[in-house]
Formats: structure tokens, C-alpha cells, sequence
């Protein structure tokens, strides 16, 4: 974005501002909680400078953001080598090319020598671009390059690259923001394009649809100060905890700003308007959104250099900082260690239910399975297969297990396993007939580019208005089908 392009004049005065600002804030703050959140579950993802911060902290802490990131008009990691000259030049414009085989040596030799975590780390990891093709601030070409530079760490099947739509230089959405292809604060461009929700997919496998409502989950304004004081970092950062999070083992997503997008520059726009809290409110997902100060270079991370030589090491104190906080959310059930159960699949389905079964895991005491992200089972599993009940006819689900240690901890989630339930006689539930707006008011549906979906099945009912008609039969709690009683 233009707020990138570095502009020293006035840095001063800002930073004495920001202080003042910090002052009030730190005492507002309150310090960000343990939530014993899965360490084996944890990602990244960023816009512009935040874009190049998700691929330093993804691979200097590859150990740490196991699940992946997600990178909107960023860079090859070091891809300015120290140089502001190189940060403005090749690594956002390419007027001169981007040396990738020689990052790429850069990255095993650090690897090697401990600055950063093994690169071996990458290859289970998940990654998820995007390019605008109006976007002039970052080029296309950058992104090509990072996606090159990821092939030497990150399996091709393990990749996705949107570069298609016509966005500029902006975290996209499908329903808020500013004209797709404009270049302009607060830099969020409505697209009709789910970009938080593609990432997220991206990262962590199916989702349960998300929740276009009011939000089940609390926002909260954290102390950074305990994590780092001054070096362009905020006093205060915020995080969203949805409901289940605070009973449940969660998921982590880190989500970084850009450059004059912090609190202090567009208010709470890229906290609450990015997508990212209405996925996370139905998945399990805690978000943290730390937050630069204006005191940093035009609000940016520092991805080349600014605050300390050390920036994308894992002792650049920006770095050591996030890492600190995504220890502190993961902190209380400190996970098990356990790896991802093997061999998920599913059998033995009937209209209503489905048998889900894998390979036991050494050490384990018991097992969690998750449909979709929410855990279905009350209590701990003991034997290496469980049945799922309560489900729609001729549905496809997706689920997931998770290992547990003898503290009930759990460790990493395994890869997803689909399967279909059969066809029902159409008995049981409760059926609603009502217009497809109707039902989205009423909360049994929800509306997604001017079509309507069912809660829980996602099933499509057609046009969202008044005008087309559905029946819905709910068969569990938020769960409905299309179909009659």
C-alpha cells in the first residue's frame, strides 16, 4: 500500500503521541489469559508488512505455527536482507529481481546454526497465497517469488495461490470495505470474496459455516507491554475468544496488520472487519491481533530492518514477542506432545449416524473427535473408533481426532476424513416453512452472495429474499436439512 512507501518526516512527533496514547491504554489493558489453547494447532496469516511478518515468524518459528500461514502481498522470507533500499525496491515493486536461491540458502544455513527452527518443520505445514492483479504497492511478481521460494520447504500439494482477482493493495472481503481494485485506507476492499474464510479453510481443513450473527465470543484489549515495551510494538493488542474456548482446547490464529492499519490508524476495522472473527466464533479458533505503534515506521512489522538486524530471527524482538504471546495463549494445558492419529476414515453409515475409526497412538489415553471443529464427544474415548449420532440424512460431514495424554491434554489433530450419511424416511425433527429471508432472520440459515445456506448442513435453498420459499427440518441443536416431517 502507498502507507508503505517509508515516510521518516513526522515519525517523532507520532511516537510522542503514541506514548501518550500507551499510557492510557496499558492501564485499561487487561493480561492476556492462558487458555490452554492446542500448541499443535496454531497458524499465522497477514496483509503487506503483516504478510511478510506471517513468513518470517512461519518459518524462524516453524516448530511454533505447525498449522501454516496465510500471506496476502508478501514476500520471501529476508527478502530485504537488512536493506531499506531492497525492501522498497526489489521485495514491492521487482525493480531488480529477488534473489530466491540465495534466501533459500540463507534460511537451511540459519536453520543449521539454530537462529531459526528446522526447516524440516515446513514440510507438514500448510500455505495459502494471495495477489491482487491491481495491486501495484506489492507486485504479482513478489508473490511469485514467495510462492517459488516455498516449494524448496512446502509440499506443492500443500499450497494455494489466489491471483486471479482484480483487488488492490488490501485485506479482501465479500461484504465490507472499499471498491475491489482501489488502493486506499483503511486498505480493506470488499471483493465479493471470503479471504479470511479461504485461509482459514486452507490452514485447518472444512469448516463449520461461519457466523454472519452476533458473535457468541468476548473481544478483549490485552497488555503487550509484559511482552515487549517500545521496539514499534503497542502497549495493548486485542483477542477474540469465542464461547467454547473458554471449556474447550482451541485452535490459535496470530493475525497481523499492515502498515497504517493498527488501532491507533483505522480504529477496530481491521479487528472486526476482516472475516477472520465470525469463522473463528464456529470453529474453535482463538485470534490474537497484536498491534504495532505509530512510534514504528508507518505502523509497519519490521520485516527489513528498522528496529533491530535481527528482525526474522527468532531473537528479533518483534518476533520473541508474538512467539510469547501465542506461548502464553497455549499456556495452562502446556499440550501433550502426542503426533495425529493415522488412518482416520469413516464406515457404517446409516441416515442418521457414522463410524469413524483410526490407528491407535502410543501413549495415548484417550481420544476427542471433532465434526467439523466441534467436539462431539462428552467424554473421553477409550477404544480407537466412536460413533457419531445425530446427524441428517444424505449429508457429507467431515471429521477429525485428536489424541490425549493421561492429563486429558491433547495433542496434534489429525488430518480429516469425510463421509455421507444415507438417505432418511423424512421422519423426526421439526420443520419451519418460511421464505429464505425469513429463515436467515430466524437464524436457521445464513446468506452468502445473495444465496442461502442451511445452519449445520450447509445445504443451498437458492435465492436469499422474500420471494423463495423453503422447508427446513432441524435435526440437532443449530443443525437443519432440507426436507419435510
Amino acid at each position: 500500500m502507498p502507507a508503505m512507501r517509508l515516510n521518516w518526516k513526522g515519525i517523532a512527533a507520532a511516537a510522542a503521541a503514541a506514548m501518550a496514547v500507551a499510557a492510557h491504554a496499558a492501564t485499561a489493558a487487561v493480561p492476556l489469559p492462558a487458555l490452554g489453547a492446542n500448541p499443535a494447532e496454531v497458524s499465522v496469516s497477514g496483509l503487506s508488512a503483516g504478510g511478510f511478518m506471517s513468513v518470517q515468524l512461519h518459518v524462524a518459528y516453524s516448530a511454533t505455527f505447525k498449522r501454516g500461514a496465510g500471506v496476502v502481498a508478501g514476500g520471501p522470507f529476508y527478502c530485504a536482507e537488512g536493506s531499506v533500499l531492497n525492501a522498497t525496491g526489489r521485495c514491492m515493486t521487482h525493480s531488480t529481481s529477488i534473489p530466491v536461491a540465495s534466501l533459500v540458502s540463507t534460511t537451511n544455513s540459519w536453520a543449521a546454526s539454530g537462529a531459526i527452527d528446522p526447516v524440516s518443520n515446513l514440510s507438514g505445514s500448510k500455505v495459502y497465497l494471495f495477489s491482487g492483479t491491481s495491486d501495484n504497492t506489492v507486485k504479482q511478481a513478489v508473490m511469485d517469488d514467495l510462492k517459488t521460494y516455498y516449494q524448496s520447504f512446502v509440499p506443492a500439494a500443500n499450497t494455494v495461490y489466489k491471483n486471479t482477482i482484480g483487488a488492490g493493495h488490501a485485506m479482501v472481503t465479500d461484504d465490507y470495505g472499499g471498491a475491489c481494485s482501489t488502493t486506499a485506507a483503511p486498505y480493506i476492499n470488499n471483493c465479493g470474496f471470503d479471504l479470511a474464510g479461504e485461509i482459514l479453510t486452507q490452514l485447518y481443513g472444512p469448516l463449520n459455516p461461519r457466523n454472519n450473527g452476533t458473535l457468541g465470543g468476548t473481544f478483549t484489549e490485552f497488555n503487550q507491554s509484559e511482552f515487549i515495551s517500545g521496539h514499534g510494538m503497542a502497549a495493548t493488542g486485542w483477542i477474540y475468544v469465542p464461547q467454547a474456548c473458554t471449556t474447550t482446547s482451541c485452535r490459535v490464529h496470530l493475525v497481523l496488520h499492515g502498515c497504517k492499519q493498527n488501532y491507533t490508524d483505522v480504529s477496530d476495522q481491521y479487528v472486526r472487519k476482516t472475516g477472520y472473527n465470525r469463522w473463528a466464533d464456529t470453529n474453535n479458533i482463538v485470534l490474537i491481533y497484536p498491534q504495532t505503534s505509530t512510534a514504528a515506521t508507518n505502523s509497519c512489522w519490521d520485516w527489513w530492518g528498522y528496529d533491530n538486524a535481527n528482525y526474522s530471527k527468532k531473537s528479533g524482538p518483534q518476533m520473541a514477542a508474538m512467539k510469547a504471546m501465542i506461548d502464553r495463549v497455549t499456556g495452562s494445558a502446556g499440550g501433550s506432545g502426542l503426533p495425529a492419529p493415522t488412518g482416520v476414515g469413516t464406515s457404517g453409515a446409516t441416515a442418521s449416524s457414522m463410524v469413524i475409526g483410526w490407528a491407535g497412538v502410543s501413549g495415548a489415553s484417550g481420544y476427542n473427535v471433532y465434526r467439523g471443529g466441534s467436539k462431539v464427544n462428552a467424554s473421553p474415548v477409550a477404544a480407537t473408533s466412536y460413533t457419531d449420532t445425530g446427524l441428517a440424512a444424505s449429508t457429507t460431514y467431515s471429521w477429525t481426532v485428536a489424541a490425549l495424554n493421561a492429563s486429558n491434554v491433547e495433542g496434534a489433530m489429525s488430518g480429516a476424513a469425510t463421509g455421507a450419511t444415507t438417505a432418511g424416511s423424512g421422519g423426526g425433527g421439526t420443520c419451519y416453512t418460511a421464505s429464505n429471508y425469513t429463515h436467515t432472520m430466524a437464524g436457521r440459515a445464513y446468506a452468502l452472495y445473495g444465496l442461502t445456506y442451511a445452519y449445520g448442513s450447509g445445504q443451498s435453498m437458492g435465492l436469499w429474499n422474500i420471494y423463495v420459499t423453503t422447508t427446513l427440518k432441524q435435526t440437532g441443536p443449530n443443525y437443519y436439512v432440507i426436507g419435510s416431517c
